[in-house]
């Protein structure tokens, strides 16, 4: 399914541009990254080469790439829309083409990409003095919040990838393999499901499973020993993959079915309280209250989930404090997890996408604690 010509419409500049307007910037400067690819489509690399998108509220786009880079600038769905491409060559000075692109020196102000590299903002303090930098994020992340149907389907089909991926697990989950190996076995099958590249592989046995983004480690699996598996991938579309079940080879430690169904009965409860003006806040209380009520509160470490879209994590986040209401078209992660020090842990994690009345889940596989 080539969905191209659908994510990246060439009316989301102008979308973007009234945006810039209605935060009283004069424009924004993108740096390479998921908002420049947003905007563009454009899959630029991070070089000590500047690559910037200046944006102006209203006005001609420009798009800046070092000389070598612009073949592949010119390929992106962005060159289709009319954007200007300008090119430096090595060992020149990008920046007074950041200030011709604004008109002059005298911009105001403007948004720089959140992540932008520090040498980068400084270099555009100085070429523009008197310009006033701020955050670019605030105006785009409103215009991201919310996905296209375009955008669902993409992360449908990352959601599928990565399903087929947990499908596959008992091909590798053994008795004495370790962490490292069934890891390095499920990196590989995350590219051959479809995802251009692997981002993470969470393999957790055992006492590993009390930490949430423990990774990996050459410690071998037990039999009988609760294994955590959080993995996940970029597809080629540039939307991102994100799924976390439990699975243990054998009897489990007492106590661990106990606990495990505490958590499935929270995740579940989460996913059913989604819908459209009901806060952030509020889905990771559903599923923080529970967790409490059963006497674990202390050991349900983090927020109970994050949205996730061109990056693995995007707002809308799902904590305490955040009263942002939920909307149609918002995706994200619900994960709730139970983690018992020097023990074990367990965490459920699937993708979902608010509708106009609910939560559609992205993610497929069987919730129950797995038995290999």
């Amino acid at each position: 399914m080539d969905l191209s010509g659908q994510l990246f419409p060439p009316e989301r500049l102008a979308a973007a541009q009234r945006a810039t307007a209605d935060a009283g910037l004069a424009a924004l400067l993108i740096p390479p990254g998921s908002d420049l690819r947003y905007l563009t489509g454009y899959h630029a690399h991070a070089l000590e080469r500047l690559t910037l998108l200046v944006l102006p509220a209203a006005g001609e786009p420009t798009l800046i790439v070092p000389r070598l880079e612009r073949p592949a600038a010119e390929a992106a769905p962005a060159a289709a829309t009319g954007i200007r491409i300008v090119d430096h060559v090595d060992g020149s000075d990008p920046y007074p083409m950041v200030v011709d692109a604004l008109g002059g020196p005298g911009a105001g102000a403007v948004g720089l990409g959140d992540r932008m590299w520090a040498e980068q903002v400084l270099a555009l303090r100085d070429a523009l003095p008197g310009t006033t930098q701020r955050l670019a994020g605030g105006v785009l992340r409103e215009l991201r919040l919310r996905k296209s149907p375009a955008e669902i389907a993409a992360l449908r089909a990352a959601g599928a990838a990565i399903d087929a991926v947990h499908d596959r697990m008992a091909e590798w989950l053994r008795p004495g393999r370790t962490e490292a190996q069934v890891a390095a076995d499920i990196a590989a099958a995350i590219l051959d499901a479809g995802h251009a590249t692997a981002d993470f592989t969470i393999v957790a046995a055992g006492e590993n499973g009390a930490s949430p983004h423990h990774g990996t480690s050459d410690r071998a699996i037990g039999a009988g020993e609760p294994v955590v598996v959080d993995i996940g991938g970029t597809m080629p579309t540039g939307y991102c993959s994100d799924s976390t079940r439990c699975y243990v080879i054998g009897e489990p430690p007492a106590g661990y079915r106990d606990y495990y169904a505490v958590l499935h009965e929270a995740q579940r409860a989460a996913v059913n309280a989604v819908r459209p003006g009901v806060s952030a806040a509020a889905i990771d209380a559903v599923a923080r209250e529970l967790i409490t009520d059963a006497g674990y509160g202390a050991a349900f470490l983090h927020r109970t989930g994050h949205g996730i879209g061109l990056d693995g994590h995007e707002d809308p986040y799902l904590v305490d404090g955040n009263d942002r209401a939920l909307e149609p078209g918002m995706t994200f992660s619900i994960e709730p997890g139970i983690y018992l020090a020097g023990r074990h842990g367990a965490r459920i994690e699937d993708i979902v996408v608010c509708t106009t009345d609910g939560a559609d889940r992205l993610n497929h596989n069987p919730r129950e604690l797995a038995e290999l």
